[in-house]
């Protein structure tokens, strides 16, 4: 939908997406049409047709990442092109079911309570490839979120889903692009500091899970495990960068 002020702006960093980001944009695009937004892809010198397909759309920015940078400039990159009230960061392999009835949802969580700055919604596996690992670590993900955001309001997210009041964005300078790893749970933990941050536990998104299926799931919670734990101790990730699962 195109309109000179949207309501949120949906945000998707890429690279080389272009096995599943035809199917991410056409549900959006086909199935979200009770609120002003606009689409933007972030693509950081995609060798493939990825940035082919997302012109058919969104707005594509297609700027060679320079060597060193991170998905967080990635991320800030879109968000400085953005003109929504909220901005909504997904990765490019998640699908928002019934798009429509969930931003609804989302935006009633905003309005019946003004202190709430930013939300994130639960995560799933695609069920024709979720295996009895994911659900159950998904699970704990899901309620270590809950428990975060909800109980303790330190504030936790993945990078799946964040929905998030774009003044307080601006406010924090957005993502912090030094960090490798784990800078979406730290926007989180920021954003917590300046307001309320919450998670829904009726809204949820798929996604592939494609980095544990592909790398095994002990190395994934090693990552992130020790990447969480450098970031809170000394502000940065422990890995230098974050290997490309495609």
């Amino acid at each position: 939908m195109q309109t000179n002020k949207p309501l949120f702006s949906i945000i998707i960093p890429t690279l080389n997406e272009e096995k599943i980001i035809e199917s991410t944009l056409r549900n959006i695009y086909e199935n979200l049409s009770l609120f002003p937004y606009e689409l933007i892809v972030a693509d950081s010198g995609s060798s493939d047709a990825t940035v082919e397909i997302a012109k058919k759309y969104a707005t594509v920015l297609g700027i060679e990442k320079p060597s060193g940078k991170t998905i967080a400039w990635n991320r800030n990159r879109g968000a400085e092109n953005a003109t929504g009230d909220f901005f909504v960061f997904i990765d490019a392999d998640v699908i928002i079911p019934n798009p429509d009835s969930f931003f609804k949802n989302a935006i009633d969580i905003f309005s019946s309570n003004e202190k709430i700055i930013a939300i994130t919604v639960k995560q799933k596996v695609f069920p024709e490839v979720a295996t009895s690992a994911d659900n159950i670590i998904f699970g704990i993900v899901n309620f270590a979120h809950r428990f975060n955001n909800n109980f303790l309001h330190s504030g936790s997210a993945s990078g799946e889903f964040q929905m998030i009041r774009s003044d307080a964005f601006k406010k924090l300078n957005g993502f912090q692009e030094h960090l490798a790893v784990a800078e979406d749970n730290d926007m989180f933990a920021r954003l917590a500091k300046n307001g309320r941050t919450y998670m829904s536990t009726s809204l949820f998104v798929y996604h592939t899970a494609r980095r544990p299926h592909t790398i095994g799931w002990h190395k994934v919670l090693w990552a992130w495990g020790i990447n969480q734990l450098y970031v809170k101790l000394f502000n940065k990730s422990y890995n230098k960068e974050w290997k490309v699962i495609r």
